[in-house]
């Protein structure tokens, strides 16, 4: 198992550049979370994913894996549409793996220079993928590319930690930004700390949103 990795010279910045982020992390303590490893195959996990509870995810990108062995461009763009429906997949959901197949095999979009680019360039370059949006290509960013600085506005859990740890009844894209050029170039660290927060890893915290009317 391969885990995200970070210096520990960004656990000292981030807990220098906030006094309240640094308490979250030495209470909460190192994180683990797990890379996917291969560009290819963790974007046809992530589009396996969409939209599916986390256990019917797990039941069919195993079902694939355990059938399909390496999960190749060559092998999702030759297999019938009706074989990776068999799976458990959406009409829709092959559609979306069969067109980022296709543009990996006629080099529309070249993976492995992603590594080369910068964050900006790689979030823009995935997004051009049918299926795939800028949090899912931030995603990639952090648990396949291990990319040091990405704080990704578009996931909730992200938020909630943010308004947990900093007391906001509201995270708007300003404040949210604020935060993030603060935590740069550490702000994916930042993120492992405030995903475990919206889970609940401090008991204290409560989330202070604004409440809807019913």
């Amino acid at each position: 198992m391969q885990y995200f990795q970070y210096p520990e010279e960004a656990i000292e910045y981030l807990k220098s550049k906030d006094a309240k982020l640094a308490y979250a992390i030495n209470y909460i303590g190192p994180i683990m979370r797990p890379l996917s490893p291969g560009l290819f195959p963790a974007l046809m996990n992530s589009i396996v994913g969409q939209q599916i509870s986390s256990k019917a995810h797990a039941t069919v990108w195993k079902r694939i894996v355990d059938t399909m062995g390496d999960i190749t461009p060559e092998k999702i763009a030759n297999a019938d549409d009706a074989y990776l429906q068999s799976f458990g997949l959406s009409f829709r959901k092959v559609g979306y793996m069969k067109q980022a197949a296709e543009s990996v095999l006629n080099g529309a979009i070249d993976l492995e220079a992603l590594n080369d680019k910068t964050d900006d360039e790689v979030c823009t370059a995935l997004s051009t993928l049918p299926g795939i949006g800028v949090w899912t290509a931030e995603m990639l960013m952090i648990f396949t590319m291990n990319r040091m600085n990405i704080l990704s506005y578009g996931d909730f859990a992200v938020r909630k930690g943010m308004r947990m740890l900093f007391r906001h009844r509201d995270m708007k894209k300003p404040l949210f930004e604020k935060y993030r050029r603060k935590f740069s170039p550490y702000a994916s660290v930042a993120s492992l700390y405030f995903w475990a927060i919206s889970s609940g890893a401090i008991p204290e915290l409560t989330d202070p949103a604004v409440k809807k009317k019913k």
